[in-house]
Order: structure tokens, then sequence, then C-alpha cells
């Protein structure tokens, strides 16, 4: 792939702060919906800057060689709900999710340290293309679900009441208006990377994603004026509410709620039978997420044409990781991850300066502080999003079928090692042991390199 931008390439620095915002745009969404799942008062705020801390903490350790924002996990999920469990005070249980995190960065560090010692080789021959490809293209396949799951769906709700009087809460917006918006979106970000000057190629997302808030916003206008509920599909009341009780510096500017000021006060009633639960709880998903963070820089090492996995190494991108995620969850409390949506943006606006990545992970902790930037990424609809993500899920999943290009498929044995990958992720095969799970990402890669395992020593097509 050509890019535009090399891996050490300084943008302008009015463009860099452009693209550093693209790159938020595109990782911001699921990073501040990680802490919303796990509920208990967790703050998207100070998940946004710990999501920012990490990634510094990433590049510092992978000597800026790795261009890969951080964010928060969504295979902790779990994990980060076992810390709860139990009816554990605030305190404790805050204090759990960065007992957790050390724990998962703790199985990074000493991953890192093996591969230091025994070197690559032995994981290139266990994950040779044939089995990374297909696993990259799982990554982007398997959240295509979610992103035509939102596609569908704007940002506000009305109560609907059953025949046997309950309430609930459904999407407002007309599905039909809702993919309306979603596909201008998609339409506005492939034209601008197609056919767009330099910088309108740079930063489609940041364009399509105006372009398509701009026609809910009209819809959403019209909806409240002749209070039509099929149109409104902006909820702006998570702007309004800033302003409710008055303008003043802290409607602009407030501290997020880090997680360890309160886990601090969870120090004098934490038990050692407490510490094993959580123990228990992350240590076994950071070996599934290992798998991943493979399988990610496999990925970006195709988009930039250079092995990360031999230069800076995978035990740096270990270390960066594990130690970035643990530097995160002290103040988001979520442990981070390479994340999908950042590799797609690279991909698709070639853009991989790790200036770039640098200026967004400054550019999450600074926002973090602002209300207005929070609350109007907040205010964005799922449909908006959905668009955006039909590219960046599909880019993904097109890296990882590329890496396909020079396995003879003509072979039985690679036909086996690819089908079963391609079906068990797109079939969504997981397993849970208790309040553990293993991804369908990271089942389709096990099951992959087992039967990889099982057919290598094979002749060609017998």
């Amino acid at each position: 792939m050509k890019l535009i931008y090399g891996v050490n390439d300084k943008p302008k620095f009015g463009a860099l702060i452009v693209f550093a915002i693209q790159q938020l745009l595109a990782i911001m969404a699921a990073t501040l919906v990680v802490p919303v799942i796990i509920g208990h008062g967790m703050s998207p705020a100070a998940a946004l800057f710990g999501a920012g801390i990490g990634t510094l903490v990433y590049i510092l350790c992978t000597q800026r060689k790795s261009p890969v924002f951080l964010g928060s996990s969504f295979a902790f999920l779990g994990s980060m709900a076992a810390a709860f469990a139990g009816g554990v005070s605030m305190a404790v249980g805050y204090l759990g999710l960065i007992i957790g995190a050390a724990f998962a960065g703790l199985v990074y560090v000493i991953i890192a340290i093996a591969v230091k010692i025994a070197g690559v080789n032995w994981l290139n021959k266990l994950m040779p293309p044939v089995v990374i490809g297909p696993t990259v293209a799982i990554i982007g396949l398997s959240l295509a679900g979610n992103a035509i799951g939102d596609l569908q769906v704007g940002g506000v709700t009305k109560e609907v009441v059953d025949a046997e009087g309950v309430v609930s809460q459904v999407p407002a917006a007309n599905v039909l208006i809702c993919v309306l918006i979603g596909l201008v979106t998609l339409m506005v970000t492939i034209l601008c990377s197609t056919y767009g000057k330099k910088m309108a190629r740079l930063i489609p997302f940041v364009l399509g994603i105006l372009s398509g808030y701009c026609l809910a916003t009209i819809f959403t206008i019209i909806g409240n004026a002749a209070d039509i509920d099929a149109l409104k599909v902006i909820n702006f009341s998570v702007l309004t509410d800033l302003v409710k009780d008055g303008v003043g510096l802290s409607t602009f500017i407030q501290l997020p709620d880090f997680t360890f000021m309160t886990a601090l006060g969870g120090f004098s009633e934490i038990t050692g039978e407490y510490i094993a639960k959580i123990a228990v709880a992350y240590v076994p998903v950071a070996f599934v997420v290992f798998a991943e963070h493979v399988a990610d820089h496999k990925n970006i090492s195709t988009i930039i044409e250079k092995d990360l996995l031999e230069d800076p190494g995978l035990h740096r991108t270990l270390l960066g990781d594990g130690i970035g995620s643990f530097a995160g969850a002290i103040f988001g409390g979520c442990p981070n991850t390479t994340y999908g949506e950042s590799i797609g943006c690279v991909a698709i606006t070639k853009n991989a300066s790790v200036v770039t990545i640098i200026a967004a992970a400054i550019g999450a902790i600074l926002i973090s502080f602002l209300s207005p930037f929070v609350a109007f990424v907040n205010s964005i609809p799922k449909c908006v999003m959905g668009g955006v993500c039909m590219a960046l899920y599909g880019f993904i999943a097109v890296s990882g079928l590329k890496m396909l290009k020079n396995v003879d498929l003509e072979q039985n044995r690679n036909l086996f090692v690819a089908s079963v990958i391609l079906i068990a992720g797109i079939g969504g095969l997981t397993l849970t042991f208790g309040q553990i799970t293993i991804t369908s990402v990271a089942c389709a890669l096990i099951l992959g390199i087992i039967v990889n395992l099982m057919v290598s020593k094979s002749k060609d097509n017998q």
C-alpha cells in the first residue's frame, strides 16, 4: 500500500490536528461505551483519558514505530463486571479494576520476556499467513453486525407500552431515515477518500461524520418542529444538559472521575480471596487478547509494509500493550487494547504517521476535560457511526484477505485451515467458562492453529 504519510513522517501542525481528531472520532465511540456498559459510576471521560495515557506508553515502548491507538477493551467486560460482583463496595470494585489490569499486564510482560528469549520464528510457524489472514478478516467481519445494527438506529428513544402494560424504550427514528443518513455518511467518506484532493483524502471520516451529522440535524429539527417522532434522530439533550444549570467554567471544563481516586479507599477492605477472584477473571482473558494482539499487529504490519513483530519486536509491542493497559486502567478503569478502528483508519487514509497517533493520544487526554466535546461525541447518532464503521470494519476484513494472496488455496491443507477459521469466526463460536469468555476471534484463531498443525506435514493436494 502506497502511504501518503509514512510512520516517521510529520504532517504540518494544522493538518496534524485534523488528522488527530479523525483518529479520535474513529475510536472514541467504542472507548466511551465500555464504562457505560459496566456502570457503577465509571466515567467515560476518565476512560478516554486512560486511553490517551495508555497509547502514549505504547508508543514509547514500541520506539515510535507502530501507528496504533489503544482504547477500552471489550474483551475484559466480563472480567470488569467480576470486580463488582458479590456486593463489594464501590471503592473495592474500583481497586479490583486496577488490580485486574495489573494481572493482565503481568501476563503480557511474561509473554514478552519469553518472546525476547525465544524470538518470533516459532510464532511465525505457529501462525503463518494462512492462519493470520483469515483471523484478521474475522476481526472485521465479526463486527459487521454491530455496524449494520448501528446503521438502523438513531439517538432518540420513545416510550412504548405493550399489551401487558410493560413500558420500554425503543428508537424513535424511522429505520429508513437512519439507513439513509448512515449511507450518506458512508458515501461521502468513500467519495472523499477516492476522488478528493490530498486533504480530503486524508480526512474522509471527519467529512463523512460531519455530513451525516448535518443531515441528521436537519431531520431532527423538522421532527421536533412538526412533532414527528420518525424524524427525530439526534438526542440533543446530552448537549443541552450542559447548560441547564447555567453557564460557568464547570460547564466547559470538568475533572474526570479517575478510578484511582475512588480505589484508594478500598485498600482497607481488600481480601486475599477477592484478589484471587480478580486474578481468575483477568489472567485467562489476557491470554485470549494476546492472540488478537498478534493478529492486529500482523494486520498493521501489512499496511505499513514492515513487520512490527521483528522491529520493534513482539516483545516491545506486548510490553507497550500490557503496561499501557495497566496505566490506562489506573485512570479510567478499563484495560486497553490495540483498536481495529484505528488500524482501519490508517489503512483508508494512508496516513501511518506515528506523530498523528501521539497527537490523538494527547488530544484524548485534553478532551477528557472538555465536557462539550465529550457531549458532542455522545450526541453523534449510531446510524452515522454505523455508516463510517461499514468502511472501517470492511477494510480490516479485506486487509486480512490480502494476506492470503500468496497462499496456494489449491491445496486442501490451506483450504481447510482458512475455511475453519472463517466459519468459526463468522458463525460466532464462543466458549464460556464461568466468567471467562473466549471470543469468536480467539476461538477461530485457536481452532485454525490446531488444524494447521494437524495438516502441516501433508504433501500437496492428495
